[in-house]
């Protein structure tokens, strides 16, 4: 598959379409048909056919449903679909109308036009500077602009059409969402096309990166980022032995093991005395977690003690399909009765944002430890509703006076930070997390486009396109999470050295490019000098 293909949702299905762009058929703005000589990779077609549209009559995204519940418009060619086997399915040309024949852009004709003309006279300057106010065709073969180009403007330009012919993906990005940051939707609209034909689902890291931050930032201009991170949640395992596309990252990527297991080295340092244990844990998902804690307890000198668990996540959230949070219960209970350990399961299927202190089933006598593992960054804070779940949470915690609780987050800094920043933060981030899945799992891999697209294609599309109560992935850094906990009372508790030289040894069977660090009494796992991963407790 060709990084010149593109791809869009079906308006009836959940599946990616991957379809190549005949060059000749590539979107593009007339007024760059003088500079063909010099950026003959951008293919240009029917200059003077061109009329103007908007950005929802021109683009798929992944999820073609307005946010009103109308089909947006799209149009697609015949294209290629990928089950969740990896199969490929042939559609022919489809093609989605509003039902009411209105497009559903929130920008008018008239503001399109005004732009074109101001888009026109940005060009023509551009074209005096480059070619003298009386040529028409370039007579030099130097791809480059004269040095005497000193207006910020024009120098920007300059850079992206000099981007764009080498394949400098990551800058023609950076400058389709500063061009979105500012409003400026002629630009915008232009390297979307551009960067239709430069990313791919199945190509290098950063083209399949860019595939999903391209859909991220279409869902941004079409408003319709919210309805596509619902589509993209992760899909549930077909059966009670199949394992599902997160638990397939789990395997391939150590992040998760490596809060999972941080974590529950902490539980298990905190319990070594005690004969009946309560974990809450707020976002349990598949339970995975849980299966090498009660492996360490069934192990422990005189005995294990009483477990019991209470897993609280999302009723929506059917991690085994038929089943859900009673599945989950089940599968620890059978693990459990096979190493002989006494244990229950309490099952609480309702948002981490909601939930009350009569949710968690506390009982006396039992030693409480709390498991705070990547769901505190899905609670709205103060800067989205003046309930402020996130902060709230932290103080029921605190009042439940635990023996210990576990925080694990993604190092990642796109909470309260403007659009344009956020964007960058998400790119560099990303950027990281995609190279260190391109060494684990091979790009032929049947399963990988599954796996980046429902686990990962989703929260960037929600960071990048979605704004107040809809953008639900709302990172911190560390810092700012240890600060919330001091101010509801929590102190921190210090993680075992012994629990650093597990996860140095889980390490040793990934790529060196991994490295961990111990700062301030908390632990960080990155890819290369990015961080990626932090966890810490508190008591």
């Amino acid at each position: 598959m060709q990084a010149s293909q593109r791809y869009s949702r079906s308006a009836m299905s959940d599946t990616i379409y991957i379809q190549p762009v005949p060059k000749e058929e590539a979107c593009y703005l007339p007024q760059f048909q003088k500079l063909d000589n010099q950026l003959s990779s951008i293919n240009r077609s029917e200059a003077d056919n061109y009329s103007v549209q908007t950005y929802s009559d021109r683009y798929g995204t992944l999820e073609s449903f307005s946010p009103t519940g109308r089909y947006a418009v799209q149009n697609t060619a015949s294209a290629v679909s990928f089950t969740p086997n990896g199969s490929p399915i042939s559609h022919q040309e489809s093609q989605s109308c509003l039902s009411d024949g209105h497009s559903t852009s929130p920008v008018s004709g008239s503001c399109i036009i005004d732009d074109v003309n101001d888009f026109r006279h940005k060009l023509k300057e551009l074209e005096t500077v480059m070619l003298g106010p009386d040529s028409d065709i370039l007579e030099s073969s130097d791809n480059s602009l004269p040095s005497c180009m000193t207006s910020p403007e024009i120098d920007c330009w300059r850079q992206m059409m000099e981007a764009i012919p080498r394949g400098d993906l990551k800058h023609v990005l950076i400058a389709c969402a500063k061009a979105e940051a500012d409003g400026d939707l002629l630009t915008a609209q232009w390297l979307i096309s551009e960067l239709r034909q430069m990313v791919s689902v199945s190509g290098e890291p950063i083209q399949r990166l860019g595939a999903y931050i391209l859909e991220g930032l279409v869902a941004r201009l079409a408003a319709s980022g919210s309805s596509i991170y619902r589509s993209l949640r992760c899909k549930e395992p077909a059966g009670f032995e199949l394992l599902s596309y997160m638990h397939i990252l789990h395997e391939v990527c150590p992040y998760f093991k490596f809060g999972y297991m941080s974590a529950n080295g902490a539980i298990a340092e905190a319990m070594k005395d005690e004969n009946r244990v309560h974990i809450i844990d707020f976002q349990i998902a598949q339970g995975s977690q849980w299966v090498t804690l009660i492996q360490a307890f069934a192990a422990r000198p005189g005995g294990p003690p009483h477990i019991r668990i209470t897993g609280i996540d999302d009723s929506t959230s059917a991690y085994a399909r038929g089943g859900g949070l009673n599945i989950v219960g089940k599968r620890l209970s059978k693990l459990a009765e096979s190493f002989k350990v006494p244990f229950e399961f309490h099952a609480a299927a309702i948002s981490s944002s909601d939930v009350q202190l009569e949710n968690l089933g506390i009982r006396p006598g039992e030693a409480l430890a709390v498991n705070l593992a990547f769901v505190l960054h899905h609670m709205p804070d103060e800067s989205v509703s003046t309930e402020n779940h996130r902060d709230r949470l932290i103080r029921l915690v605190k009042s439940l006076n635990p023996k210990v609780v576990t925080l694990v987050e993604q190092e990642s800094n796109t909470n309260t930070a403007a659009f344009f920043p956020r964007f960058l933060e998400t790119l560099n981030y990303y950027t990281a997390m995609f190279a260190s899945i391109d060494v684990t799992l091979p790009r032929e891999h049947k399963e990988r486009i599954n796996v980046e697209q429902h686990c990962l294609a989703r929260d960037i599309v929600n960071i990048i396109a979605c704004e107040g109560t809809q953008r639900v992935e709302r990172h911190e850094l560390l810092g700012k999470w240890k600060l919330r906990f001091r101010m509801a009372g929590f102190s921190p508790y210090p993680l075992s050295s012994l629990v650093n030289a597990t996860i140095k040894n889980l390490l040793e069977n990934y790529c060196d490019k991994y490295r961990l660090e111990e700062r301030d009494g908390s632990l960080y796992l990155g890819w290369m000098n990015r961080d990626l991963v932090a966890s810490c407790a508190w008591m």
